[in-house]
């Protein structure tokens, strides 16, 4: 069966896939025929495929919670709440990526971003010329930044607004074993929006976008339910938080975030362990 690793979003709470991700890079886990990611789930698959362990631990755990990137004044006056035109050039300045390692391990990146136009996801597959911009396209929150990303003259924002969780896109393109990060613990269920008002006033240009942004949390739902029970020729194993990660998408704290971190990275060393007494069984049987 063909494999596919699907990493969530989730802002800050990103933090638990990249500690998930370092124990894979540690262990030199790669056995994955392609990857999906959306917004945070993007970035620190594209570090993982770099084999740059701590890459997006720094993201998140330092720049992210930098006054420069994560700014309520600088919102409430007209701008960014999340500036990500300074935090990707930054970031790729300071970190700078290893397009070399990430092309040579030639196993295909897609990442969630949502058309503005129609509100529906696209998953596009990144290389070293669209790379940066996939990821700033697929983390670019709506109402949070104020813009979208333009590519090829489409303008897109955050993927998880059409597909939080792209695994049913990755069965529909032929993959059958299905490894996924979550960033939210098990039982969670997402809710409409709190603020409605807000969202049609800031959207009232865009209706479609409007739309999916309305209707996210029912298609967040449908994913879990997918997870919950897949199709029957469908293997799908979850990596989720426990419950003491106590990290929000805008917490930037720096002791939670170091915790949220050792936390995923000890549920994926747990992960790898596993997979380590059920395979040679399985190869003996």
């Amino acid at each position: 069966m063909k494999r596919a690793l699907v990493v969530e979003g989730g802002a800050m709470r990103g933090i638990f896939a990249a500690g998930v991700l370092d124990a894979f890079i540690e262990r030199q886990h790669y056995p994955f025929d392609a990857c999906f990611g959306v917004s945070a789930g993007s970035t620190a698959l594209a570090a993982y495929l770099s084999g740059q362990r701590g890459r997006t631990r720094a993201i998140i755990a330092d720049y992210s919670c930098r006054p420069e990137f994560i700014n309520f004044r600088r919102f409430f006056r007209g701008g960014h709440l999340l500036d990500l035109d300074w935090l990707w050039p930054i970031t790729l300045n300071e970190l700078p990526f290893d397009f070399d390692a990430f092309e040579r391990r030639a196993i295909p990146l897609l990442i969630g971003v949502t058309e503005v136009s129609s509100g529906r996801g696209r998953y596009l597959p990144a290389g070293r010329d669209n790379l940066a911009m996939l990821m700033k396209a697929s983390c670019s929150v709506p109402v949070g930044y104020r813009g979208f990303v333009c590519l090829n003259g489409q303008a897109y924002t955050d993927g998880g607004v059409a597909d939080s969780i792209p695994v049913r896109q990755a069965y529909q393109q032929g993959y059958r074993d299905l490894t996924v990060v979550l960033s939210q613990p098990l039982g969670y269920r997402k809710r409409p929006s709190r603020f409605p008002w807000l969202l049609r006033w800031a959207l009232r240009e865009h209706p479609q976008l409007l739309a999916a942004m309305e209707h996210r949390h029912r298609q967040y739902n449908q994913t879990l339910a997918f997870i919950a029970q897949p199709p029957k020729d469908c293997r799908i194993q979850v990596l989720v938080p426990p419950p003491a990660f106590a990290v929000g998408r805008l917490t930037r704290q720096a002791e939670a975030l170091a915790a949220g971190y050792e936390l995923g990275r000890e549920c994926g060393l747990a992960h790898l362990q596993r997979l380590a007494a059920i395979e040679p069984v399985a190869a003996g049987a």
